[in-house]
Parts: structure tokens; sequence; C-alpha cells
């Protein structure tokens, strides 16, 4: 039996953690959160309880196995509470990071730091009650831009036009760098927007980029058949808020108003250009300009460099396969030293950013962890820390991780929050809260023993 680190306790860090720890191992996850579940837990849309419960139980069945151990409220990196070589100073067998990408990817645009403006994965983190963004300022306007064309602008949209408590927008933008044969969103999730779309200014639309989409074989007359079905739906009045595209345009200037919040946008617009079976998007000379007072970015993830691998353009650093260039790679390389970094490995979002959900994570995980398994065979047992070794030394250090103890304690809490509000769940907006509560369950048991 050898001791593994899993840094992260997202889908990808939960079911590396169940492979290696099946496989007879003992295993230490490391987690950011309070919480396991990462974009399982903050990520998938508030409603989908069914989606989210089966996760939870799946998460608790990892963490109830004996040689499976969890420090949460514990960030790993360079100026956190504890690095890559503090964690290495316990001598694991190995370290596998399924940190996802936590960086936040830029548009690089003149304005872009106005008051209004979000990266989706902050907004999403905003309304999903994720620490410390369910406490930060996210307000939205009358008139929103959502940039980009998928799963994530869906759930944004249905947030804002139908499920938000507070802000009540009068229109939804939907800022697209192609065409609408383009749209990467899946059409059962569109189906919860589409009564909000206004068939007449899409009409309009899809008349403006006529000529650019024929010029590369498109047939705005498909569109029923291919991205967007609702059009083979009987015409009527949109549901307000109203939701609206805007196509073959691409962010080039925010501007801001006098109170230093985003008052309008200007978009380049775009021509299409043929690539093999695909199409691209060129910029042309053109410019419009927008009235807007929200805009949220949904342009993708990137890799967080203060996490301390060594990190490219593509993220962290593993070498390609010399027999097989399009082979996934799990182990880290180092371009300084142009060595493996040995026994460190990556999983999930840490290795590739942004591929698929829950399902391609689970099995990028079990492949990253079979690897690991393999890599294990060969390495000598090292008198690695024990866990409890490992957290008398954060104790020391003042530093006040939470156990699997301590989230029993808290599903607790949340269970009593959740019932006393007469409602289904209840979630915990921030870290102290969630302290304060364990503590308080802690004395409550402590008082009836």
């Amino acid at each position: 039996m050898k001791t593994v680190f899993v840094i992260g306790a997202g889908p990808a860090g939960m079911f590396a953690a169940r492979k290696l720890a099946l496989a007879g191992h003992e295993v230490i996850i490391f987690n950011r959160d309070i919480k396991p579940g990462g974009l399982a837990e903050y990520g998938i849309y508030p409603v989908k309880d069914k989606m989210k419960i089966g996760l939870r139980k799946q998460f608790a069945a990892v963490l109830a196995m004996p040689n499976v151990h969890y420090f949460g409220h514990l960030s790993v990196g360079k100026n956190y509470a504890i690095t890559i070589d503090e964690l290495r100073a316990f001598q694991p067998a190995a370290m596998v990071f399924a940190v996802g990408a936590q960086g936040t990817k830029k548009l690089g645009l003149p304005g872009e730091n106005a008051t209004g403006v979000y990266s989706a994965k902050d907004f999403v983190y905003f309304y999903n009650l994720l620490p410390p963004f369910a406490t930060r300022d996210f307000s939205t306007g009358k008139r929103v831009a959502i940039v980009g064309m998928g799963n994530v602008m869906v759930d944004i949209a249905r947030w804002l036009l139908l499920d938000d408590p507070v802000s009540k927008p009068e229109e939804v933008i939907v800022i697209a760098r192609r065409g609408p044969f383009e749209a990467k969103f899946d059409k059962k999730e569109f189906d919860h927007i589409e009564q909000h779309l206004d068939r007449h200014d899409f009409d309009l639309e899809l008349k403006r980029i006529e000529d650019k989409l024929t010029a590369v074989g498109q047939d705005p007359a498909k569109l029923a058949d291919d991205t967007f079905p609702v059009l083979k739906k009987p015409d009527q009045e949109p549901v307000p808020p109203r939701l609206v595209f805007r196509f073959l345009c691409s962010p080039k200037e925010i501007h801001m108003g006098p109170n230093g919040r985003i008052c309008s946008l200007t978009l380049t617009e775009n021509y299409l250009v043929q690539r093999g079976d695909d199409v691209a998007a060129k910029a042309t000379d053109e410019t419009v300009d927008i009235a807007i007072d929200t805009m949220i970015f949904a342009i993708g993830d990137v890799h967080d460099v203060t996490v301390g691998l060594p990190c490219g353009p593509d993220g962290y650093v593993t070498r390609p396969d010399p027999t097989d260039a399009h082979k996934p790679v799990y182990e880290v390389f180092d371009p300084e030293t142009g060595k493996l970094l040995d026994g460190v490995f990556v999983v999930g979002w840490a290795r590739k950013a942004s591929e698929g959900l829950v399902g391609i994570a689970r099995h990028d995980a079990e492949v990253g962890a079979g690897h690991v398994l393999e890599y294990l065979v060969h390495v000598a047992e090292t008198p690695a820390a024990s866990a409890e070794q490992i957290g008398r030394t954060f104790q020391s250090k003042g530093l006040r991780v939470v156990t699997k103890e301590d989230l029993a304690q808290l599903a607790a809490a949340e269970e009593r929050e959740a019932k006393n509000r007469n409602a289904q769940f209840f979630k915990f907006s921030d870290d102290e809260s969630m302290l304060a509560a364990i503590e308080r369950e802690k004395a409550k048991s402590a008082a009836t023993t």
C-alpha cells in the first residue's frame, strides 16, 4: 500500500481517488473549497437536483472509504496556504492534480475592467453560491450581453430569463463570433428558454447575414433541422424578457459610462471562410455599437498558473507520447529541465481545460488513475506522513481545514436550515458561515454525549 495525494475534489479528483483507493492505496484529498464536488456542486444548473443528488451520493461513498482522507478549505499553490513543495515534503508516492481550469480567460479588450463585465465561470459560481463568489457584486441591468454560444451561455440566459430572484433584465443578447449553424449548445437545454426568443428579430438577423451564410454553402432555411428546431414551431410573441442573437460579431471595445459601468459595446462584423469541413470567422473593417449595461463572456477556461505546475500556452505541460501525438498523457513535464516531474499527474480539466462534462471528467480521471497505478507498481514504498500527522501539521500552522467528519456536521446543519425555511435544499454562501455551523454542530454533539 502506498500513499497518493489528490489535489482537487471535483468529479475528476473524486473518481480518481475512488479508483486509487479501490486498488488498496491510501488516498488523501486536498480541496480548495470546504465542500467536495467542484463543478458538479457549483457548476451544474441550480434546479438540476436529480443530477446533483446522484453525484453527491457517489462522492459521499468515496469519502466513506476508510482509506480515503479529506482536507477541505485548503488552497494549494504559490502564495497559498500550502505549496506543492510542502505537500511533497510529506513524501507521497504520487500526486494527482485535479484542480480544473480555475484561471479566467480574458478578452483583452479596452475597458474590460468596467463594472458589469463578468466571466461566465465567476457568474455561474455566484448563482450556485460558491464562496467567495456568492457574496460578491454580480449585479445585472436591463440589457445583458452574453458572449459565446455554448451550453454555458444557455445556462446563464436561463438564470437571467427565468430563475434570477433579483435581477429582471428586459433583453438578453447573445453575441456569437460565427453563425447560427455553429451553435454549440444542447438543443434540449435551449428548450428551457426558447419561449423568450424574439422570432421576428431572429428573422431579421438571418436576413442581415444571409449572404455571408450562402457564401460558404449554408442555407438558412435548414436551420430548423440543424441548430434551431424552435423555428419549426408556430411563430408567437416572445415571453418577456426577450432573447435575441447577434451573429458574426466579435467584441472589440467596451465603453464605460460616468459611473464606471459598461454602457455600450463596439462589435466587429465578421464573415465566414471555409476551412476543410469547418468554417472560421474572419474580421471585417465594419463595426457596430450596441447599448448594454452588463456583459458576460463565456469563452472557455484556462489553467491557474499560481498552482505551481509547469504551465505553457495550452495549460499544464505534459509531454506528448512520441508514438502517438493524439494519445492522452497524464504525467507532468517540466520544459525547463526537459524531464518528467516524477510521480506528478494531471487529470480532468487540469489535463485539458473545458473538455466535456462530468462523464468525460470521470472517464479521464479513471484512465489517468490507471496510469498512476502502473507507476506505483515500480515505486518503492516511502515513509509517507499519515493523515493524522498531516492534520497536526496544518493545525500547527494555524490552518482551519475541514475533514470528513466536519462535512457530516455541515450536512446536518444545512438540512436543519432547509427544514426551518421549508425549502428542499439550503446552502451556506460563505466559508465563515459554514465553519461556524460546523462548530455549532460539534458543540451540540458534545453536549448530548
